[in-house]
């Protein structure tokens, strides 16, 4: 018996809004269709467990789809449990469960009549086929033997028809009859691209024309002691789109504060050390298998873009698209706690094998030190993550932070360090000497970024970042050898120096910290760092940084500040030359010599006064 129906008004509205306005991608359409015959399947194998009369009981619980370019059909066909006629009234026409009422309410208390993101668990998912069809068929039979052989029809705007459909299985057949514009989704390669994206792992088996399709287990939901290293790699290679192995793999399932089973990867190879540009976020976002967001970029922090794998929560209240997430502190909350989980992991691996996780860190040591200048939630964890050769270790083995503090001197308050290019640049200069002497470990940055990181995390476990070039630092009177210049002559020396470079030094005074070297210069307290300045000359800034003075100090152990001051009284003008030299050379050290090419010149004069 055929019957027409008029949507309820509520429906309408929905109908207009999902098919005009609430969908960015046409092709989710087929995620919802999808994922509304696996739930109903699922609703089936649930039944059988319960219920012995069943139609239709030897039907395979599958999804099968028809792509039909000549037609411009697409079919798509369950054995779930079906619909009775008064289910197809109540679940496709009315307000009781697509939960149009609601909705229209929704956006009358907001004053707004098509503000997609007030729709909230609607389960209006099934309108989205109005998108791309000018006309839907849904044949169904109930899973109850009395059910009836039915079909609802609708174009979608203001009606349906159910009529009899003789020899109908059980479950639902929908055929969606295609506008022009959408004839890409009857075609098979376009259909299967979709599937591949959105319902991989759909818990029942997808078939396209005869093939299947959804071929790769959702292995993040079943128990770790079940998975095989070849089976956590191949689905590492299938979810990063990789050829490479993964270095370290996290996978664990938790129920509070929210419901998680996450798998997360780490990639041996760094793509963007090969100069490929950013990598995009890498981790997924799924909601019962079904996926939300390929590539969430406010789920983890934006350094861990590196990061690959899956995250599936079923505490996700998603909208009618699933598209966007309904609560955005809920989102927060997720990638939190995966993010915390992801970095004690590390932390633990790292203890565990120094050497593997070097060899890792060697590669992806950007991104860590990204994080603690960005991520300002992980930053104490993320700093246990970080490694630095430094003055108690051999070249090419670095030390961690945490063990850096187990083996402070006693009274020792301050985590010491200098950025320079090189180890043999900082070991030839005249900046750790001392501190070695003294038996202070000074860590060893190479990078110009590690200075803002530095800054940036400021301290760790309660110990104060210094650079050994800090101005402000005392290390108690040197030890080093040598005869010291008379209090009266340095004063002088410092004075006449100062009066004859005012131009580029703001002091000049003896130091305690030097050993074996003549000279130092000091950043004052406030002015960029030989880092930071080198950072704006590299990205083509450096018009505008102002000049810098710096603080010059002198050893006045060392032989040559001992000849000089006496030079300075008997030759003025050699004397000159020969400390504007020392304080190029300082500069040079320091990496804030912005003229080298004036040692040449006043070396030159220097060789004319000698050879006259």
């Amino acid at each position: 018996m055929s019957q027409t129906h008029e949507f309820q008004a509520e429906v309408k509205q929905v109908l207009d809004i999902v098919i005009h306005s609430l969908y960015t991608d046409r092709e989710i359409f087929i995620r919802e269709l999808v994922s509304n015959a696996a739930d109903a399947m699922e609703k089936m194998r649930l039944t059988q467990l319960t219920e012995n009369d069943v139609f239709d009981a030897a039907s395979t619980l599958e999804v099968t789809i028809t792509a039909d370019e000549a037609a411009r059909t697409l079919t798509i066909a369950d054995h779930g449990i079906g619909m009775t006629r008064a289910e197809l009234v109540e679940n496709l026409g009315t307000i009781a469960h697509s939960g149009s009422k609601a909705f229209a309410a929704a956006l009358k208390n907001a004053g707004k009549q098509n503000d997609a993101s007030l729709i909230g668990q609607f389960g209006v998912g099934f309108y989205s086929a109005f998108m791309v069809a000018d006309k839907v068929e849904v044949h169904t039979h109930s899973w109850r033997n009395d059910g009836e052989h039915l079909v609802w029809t609708s174009d979608g705007s203001t009606s349906y028809t159910i009529d009899e459909s003789a020899d109908q299985a059980r479950g639902c057949k929908i055929i969606l009859h295609l506008k022009e514009d959408a004839a890409e989704f009857a075609k098979t390669h376009r259909v299967k691209q979709i599937l591949e994206k959105y319902s991989n792992f759909v818990s029942f088996p997808v078939i396209l024309d005869g093939e299947r399709v959804n071929t790769v287990e959702a292995i993040w939901l079943k128990s770790k002691d079940g998975i095989t290293d070849e089976q956590y790699t191949e689905f590492y290679r299938f979810a990063s789109h990789s050829f490479d192995d993964p270095s370290y793999r996290l996978h664990f399932q938790a129920e509070s504060p929210i419901a998680i089973n996450a798998l997360l990867f780490t990639p041996t190879q760094n793509m963007e050390s090969y100069g490929m540009g950013q990598m995009e976020p890498g981790v997924g976002l799924y909601c019962k298998k079904v996926l939300i967001d390929p590539k969430p970029k406010k789920l983890l922090p934006e350094w861990m873009r590196f990061v690959r794998g899956v995250i599936d929560s079923e505490d996700l209240p998603l909208n009618i698209s699933r598209e966007s997430m309904q609560d955005s502190a809920l989102v927060r909350k997720l990638g939190d706690v995966v993010a915390k989980r992801l970095l004690k992991h590390l932390d633990k691996e790292a203890i565990e094998d120094p050497k593997k996780y070097n060899a890792f860190y060697k590669d992806f040591s950007r991104f860590f030190k990204e994080g603690i200048a960005t991520d300002h939630t992980n930053r104490d964890a993320i700093a246990k993550l970080l490694r630095f050769e430094s003055s108690m270790t051999e070249a090419g083995e670095t030390v961690s932070l945490t063990d850096y503090v187990k083996r402070m001197k006693e009274g020792q308050t301050t985590i010491y360090y200098q950025v320079a290019t090189s180890r043999s640049t900082i070991e030839s200069g005249p900046y750790v000497a001392a501190f070695k002497e003294k038996g202070f470990e000074v860590l060893y940055m190479f990078e110009h970024i590690d200075e803002y990181v530095i800054s940036s995390l400021h301290k760790f476990e309660e110990k104060d970042l210094k650079s050994v070039n800090a101005p402000d630092i005392d290390l108690g009177d040197a030890t080093g050898e040598g005869e010291s210049l008379p209090e009266a002559d340095a004063t002088i020396l410092c004075d006449w120096i100062k009066e004859r470079l005012a131009t580029e030094v703001e002091t000049v005074r003896t130091s305690k910290r030097l050993v074996g070297s003549p000279a130092l210069v000091l950043t004052p307290e406030g002015e960029m760092s030989p880092q930071i300045r080198q950072m704006m000359k590299a990205m083509g800034k450096d018009g505008d940084m102002p000049g810098n003075k710096v603080i010059f100090e002198l050893n006045p152990r060392h032989q040559l500040i001992r000849n000089l001051a006496k030079l300075q009284k008997t030759d003025a003008e050699t004397a000159g030359l020969i400390t504007e030299q020392i304080l190029d050379n300082a500069l040079l050290s320091a990496g804030l010599l912005d003229e080298p090419q004036r040692i040449i010149e006043r070396t030159q004069k220097l060789m004319e006064k000698l050879s006259s």
